[in-house]
């Protein structure tokens, strides 16, 4: 295997359509001018809906991994829906949404609606078997859990959460300094874009600059991608092949942080974009023991053991705050951390969820 193939996630690009929604007003105030939603469909209309939302900075093509015919996601059973997040670069994004400086605040709230509208309007969809996502798309997950809490049968976020930790919080500040200190930019503050006196002061980044803030956000994702054991088992040498730890820094994580339109200034906004607050009480007016409670779907919760980002015990307040025989919990036995649920490069944890998600499914 070639270490292109193994990079965090390169799989060959799958042609999408796009919805257009219009002028979408999103819940901060903002609209997002002549919007429009990306999304990949598999299988028949007629087939019980899944929906499979897109993850921090993934493309379409990086949910694929666990769709296919010898998949619990399969295309003969099941009718899957693959939306892309506001700001990936397919669905409406910085860089193909002219005359909007800067990029309005998107919640997953505004994701989520923009989803409904797609499933039911366009796609024709009145229910769902499932929804179900890795990080950001667990986010998006939960989002659709509670704000549509009869739409689907069935709910499954790995390696996600409900809401953005404080630890979180502080993981994204570190992750989106890297880009603006590359320019000589500082932050406006915890889940807060760049710090800016007047919008017109906004400028973007050289393209030296675009490398060296990259490569270092890639560098920062790499100390909470994995595992301290994943990194002590060297992991990186013997599962991925990389000849040392350096190697592995500089031809897994720098080449994630650059393979992003390789760099192109398009993307430094979409990383920005992304790191927002992943809130999920709305639109229960911020409390989020009524917003659990408001769940309805049978959920199955799938938090990484080693997960760096979003450990067990998060899941288990998430659980816990929902009603009685909602949901259940079942952590990854696996020291790959957050990699333990995406994309595909942990073949036993791929088999582990693959399993996992067939009996969920099978007894709910």
């Amino acid at each position: 295997m070639s270490k292109e193939s193994e990079l965090p996630h390169r799989p060959a690009d799958v042609e999408y359509e796009t919805y257009k929604l219009g002028d979408f007003k999103l819940k901060s105030g903002g609209t997002i001018p002549d919007a429009h939603i990306a999304y990949k469909t598999f299988g028949d209309p007629k087939l019980p809906a899944v929906i499979y939302p897109t993850w921090y900075s993934g493309a379409i093509s990086d949910n694929v991994w666990l769709v296919g015919e010898d998949k619990t996601l399969s295309p003969k059973n099941f009718f899957i829906i693959i939306p892309a997040l506001f700001g990936n670069g397919q669905s409406s994004s910085p860089s193909n949404t002219s005359n909007l400086k800067p990029f309005p605040e998107v919640l997953f709230y505004d994701n989520v609606k923009a989803q409904h509208t797609l499933v039911t309007k366009h796609l024709g969809i009145k229910h769902a078997r499932c929804v179900l996502g890795w990080s950001m798309g667990a986010g998006q997950t939960y989002q659709w859990l509670t704000q549509y809490p009869d739409f689907m049968d069935v709910g499954v976020p790995f390696c996600g959460s409900a809401k953005t930790s404080l630890h979180n919080q502080v993981f994204l500040e570190g992750v989106k300094v890297a880009l603006l200190a590359a320019k000589g930019a500082v932050s406006g503050g915890v889940c807060k874009g760049e710090a800016l006196a007047k919008t017109e002061d906004y400028r973007g980044w050289s393209d030296e600059e675009k490398q060296i803030g990259l490569k270092a956000l890639g560098r920062v994702y790499a100390g909470w991608g994995f595992s301290q054991a994943f990194y002590r088992e060297r992991l990186y040498e013997r599962a991925l092949g990389f000849k040392d730890l350096d190697d592995f820094m500089v031809n897994f994580w720098e080449a994630w942080g650059t393979s992003k339109g390789k760099g192109s200034q398009k993307h430094m906004k979409h990383y920005l974009t992304n790191d927002r607050p992943r809130e999920h009480a709305e639109p229960y007016n911020g409390d989020f023991k009524a917003a659990m409670r408001g769940i309805k779907a049978k959920t199955l919760v799938l938090p990484g053991k080693t997960d760096l980002y979003f450990p067990p015990e998060d899941s288990e307040i998430e659980v816990e705050n929902m009603s009685s025989g909602v949901g259940e919990m079942h952590p990854f036995p696996s020291i790959w951390g957050h990699w333990a649920g995406g994309p595909g490069q942990s073949t036993e944890d791929v088999k582990w969820l693959d399993e996992k998600l067939k009996d969920w499914l099978a007894k709910n």
